[in-house]
């Protein structure tokens, strides 16, 4: 009896809208040498304990996830993806700002200016 054995696709840990892969593409096509993607981390900083940043990165860390945009490669920080789990990143422009935008089901509460949120 030959039963082969199921892989099932792990889903990302987050989600990108189709304007957060095009701000991605755009920052990819104006990286400096050596950058071979974008990474989402929460470093902590702000009244609230956390904060999104996204930066170039040169090299892939182990711990990392890669996730392979149309526009170029996006990782998420290897001791950031429980804090980021199910969440959803945008890019949003308006008159007045522009800027990535998170919609993470595990923050808890932010700081009154948005740069920080708690798990």
């Amino acid at each position: 009896m030959n039963e082969q054995s199921k892989v099932r696709t792990r889903p990302a840990a987050i989600a990108l809208t189709p304007a957060a892969e095009a701000r991605i593409a755009e920052l990819m096509g104006r990286a400096p040498d050596g950058a071979i993607g974008v990474k989402l981390s929460t470093p902590r900083r702000g009244c609230s304990g956390l904060a999104y940043s996204v930066d170039y990165v040169a090299e892939e860390q182990k711990f990392d996830e890669k996730i392979v945009t149309p526009g170029g490669t996006f990782y998420v920080d290897g001791g950031s993806i429980l804090y980021l789990v199910g969440s959803t990143m945008d890019w949003v422009e308006d008159d007045f700002a522009a800027g990535f935008t998170f919609a993470n089901p595990n923050a808890k509460g932010a700081c009154g200016c948005g740069e920080s949120f708690t798990v």
